[in-house]
Formats: structure tokens, C-alpha cells, sequence
């Protein structure tokens, strides 16, 4: 296998990861369980890693990176939320979320061409505070004895987070939409 397809496979490996994590919080094993999601979260520190060093971007890696770590936390979320282990309202928020930016991202594409993800500062931050929250919670379950105060503030700062993030960028690429849709009849 040529070195540049080295990011793809770990993000396949990352959307393969799913099936046993989510089987492994299910059934109870939940060291086995932080373990996928601990190298999940590495692969996808490593695949980006790579591809931006050394050029190894490809247009299969530019969707299908975010899309497996969209699954990968939408499937840990739910199988949490369905254990009883996170809010239902967290994990609407968090999938309704992600739902809004893969939509207006295809939205995006249909009508201006083009799309560039471009993800901020604070997208970057909810990301880590979703992946640090799963973590959490695999930890709590494995009985490690965590205060209850900091498991309640990892919900109430990933909710903050997520929702914040979401008015950015349906402010941000409405905006950026709005202008598109300018130039382009100021072209015409």
C-alpha cells in the first residue's frame, strides 16, 4: 500500500471502529470500549496529521474524515443516551447539530459549487469537549470514582459548546452564502 493512502485507511478503520465500540459499551466492557475510542480519537489526530504534512489530502479523505467521526459520535452518544449514561436532550443537540452542518454543507455545494470545510476555533474546541465527555463517561463506567459535579459539568459545557458552535456556522455560512448569491447575480 503507497504511504499516501495511509490517512484514508485509518479513517475507514475509524468508521470500522464503530461496530466494536459501540458492542463493547453495550455488553459492559468498558475499558475495551475507552480503548477503541481513545485510538478512534488518535487516528483522527493522526490521519490530519499526515495529510496536511504531506500533501496526502484526497477528495475521498475530505468527506469521508468528517463523516467517520460524525458516526463514530453520533453512535457513542445514542448507545450512552440508550444506557441511561447521557441527557436525550444532549444527544439531539449534538446529532441535530452535526445534521445542520452536513446539510447546509451539501446546501452549500448544490448551489455555489465548491465547499471548503472550514473548521473554527470553537468547532475545534466542541469536537474535543464531545470526545473528552465520551471518555469521561467510559471512565465513570469502569469505576473509576469521578465526582459527580464534573460529569454534570462536561454535559452542561459540551451543551454550551455545541450550542454556540451551531449559531456560528449558520451565521457564518449564511453569511458567506448570502454574498456568493450577490456576486454571482452582480456577475450575470
Amino acid at each position: 500500500m503507497p504511504l499516501h493512502h495511509l490517512p484514508n485507511v485509518l479513517t475507514v478503520t475509524r468508521i470500522v471502529a464503530v461496530v466494536p465500540l459501540v458492542w463493547l459499551m453495550w455488553t459492559g466492557h468498558y475499558w475495551g470500549a475507552l480503548a477503541v475510542a481513545m485510538l478512534a480519537g488518535v487516528s483522527d489526530m493522526l490521519d490530519g496529521q499526515l495529510a496536511r504534512r504531506f500533501g496526502w489530502q484526497s477528495q475521498f479523505g475530505g468527506w469521508a474524515d468528517p463523516a467517520a467521526d460524525k458516526v463514530l459520535m453520533s453512535a457513542s452518544y445514542v448507545t450512552l443516551t440508550l444506557m441511561g449514561v447521557l441527557p436525550v436532550w444532549l444527544t439531539v443537540l449534538v446529532i441535530f447539530r452535526d445534521a445542520i452542518i452536513a446539510g447546509g454543507a451539501l446546501l452549500y455545494r448544490a448551489l455555489f459549487g465548491q465547499f471548503k470545510a472550514q473548521p473554527t476555533l470553537w468547532s475545534k474546541a466542541t469536537t474535543l469537549a464531545q470526545v473528552l465527555l465520551i471518555w469521561l463517561e467510559l471512565v465513570i463506567l469502569a469505576g473509576l470514582p469521578v465526582p459527580q459535579a464534573i460529569n454534570s459539568a462536561g454535559v452542561l459545557i459540551v451543551g454550551g459548546l455545541t450550542v454556540l458552535t451551531l449559531i456560528q456556522y449558520v451565521w457564518l455560512w449564511s453569511h458567506r452564502a448570502r454574498h456568493m448569491a450577490q456576486t454571482l447575480k452582480g456577475a450575470s
